[in-house]
């Protein structure tokens, strides 16, 4: 492959949310007309090994091969792009990164199917692999926790805290709306009633943002939610707001972040929102690029 040949990476396993993943990426492929890379990695568990001979562990993995073979077949001729089916054995996340790196993925979409569900969302859990991925990946993790989404893009959501690293989120949200012609809305969190120091300075920062991104030539609009309440609420907030606007196709977080003036997506709220939307997340980790937009 051409050094400089960009790809969309989409592990699939088979199962239904990989498959979600695979679909959405589609569009995006187009767009930036970037090859795709199917991979699937097969885990090779001790106890599982020494249930199968040699000869059933060969035609399990010619197996493996034909069916990666016929999807990636099937996609390249309903989207003409071209797709590239590739079948690793090891560690699932560790050769998601390999691979990441060796093709020149600009993006990595995954869907969230080994996640544990449960009627209570604080009690379902990022997928492990997932998890991992969006840890350690140096580009942009697209993650799909739901089943049906929007063919393409018409809004994307830009919750900001008042950390610096924050702002690298507007170059995403500036590029993806533009390959997309999607609009961007930008919304801050206040919980902190008596705070009036901290809402004046998300005042100040929403304006900000709303005018750099409508200065760019994008759509936008700026809206400050006030809970009344604790930290708590920040995350249903967000994505109360999300699904209240019904247009909302993706959002885009960051999932490091050093201790600032308000901890907004350190730890549990970035996997909270990760594990409780519906909507497809972006998760982007904090880099020096600076307050312009970033091109693809």
């Amino acid at each position: 492959m051409p050094d400089k040949q960009y790809t969309l990476l989409v592990p699939v396993d088979f199962n239904e949310q990989s498959l979600v993943a695979l679909q959405q990426s589609y569009n995006l492929a187009r767009l930036l007309q970037y090859d795709i890379v199917l991979l699937y990695v097969q885990e090779e568990k001790d106890f599982l090994n020494s249930l199968f001979s040699a000869e059933q562990k060969q035609q399990i993995a010619e197996d493996i091969n034909k069916k990666m073979e016929e999807l990636a077949a099937d996609v390249s001729h309903a989207t003409a792009v071209k797709v590239s089916p590739i079948v690793k054995k090891g560690k699932v996340h560790a050769n998601i990164l390999e691979v990441a790196e060796k093709y020149n993925s600009r993006f990595i979409l995954m869907g969230t199917n080994d996640a544990v569900k449960s009627d209570d969302p604080a009690r379902n859990m990022l997928g492990s692999n997932t998890s991992k991925v969006i840890r350690q990946s140096t580009v942009p993790v697209i993650a799909f926790n739901g089943k049906m989404h929007f063919n393409g893009c018409r809004s994307i959501l830009l919750p900001l805290d008042l950390t610096k690293d924050t702002r690298q989120k507007v170059t995403y949200a500036i590029s993806m709306a533009k390959l997309f012609g999607a609009s961007v809305k930008v919304i801050s969190v206040l919980w902190d009633q008596d705070s009036a120091e901290i809402k004046q300075q998300l005042m100040v920062q929403l304006n900000q943002v709303k005018q750099f991104i409508k200065d760019a030539g994008i759509l936008c609009t700026a809206k400050l939610i006030e809970t009344g309440d604790s930290q708590q609420a920040l995350v249903p907030a967000i994505l109360d707001y999300a699904s209240e606007e019904n247009d909302i196709d993706l959002i885009i977080i960051m999932t490091q972040q050093e201790n600032r003036l308000i901890e907004f997506f350190i730890g549990s709220a970035a996997q909270q929102i990760l594990r409780q939307s519906e909507i497809p997340v972006m998760s982007i980790i904090p880099k020096d690029l600076g307050f312009s937009y970033y091109q693809f």
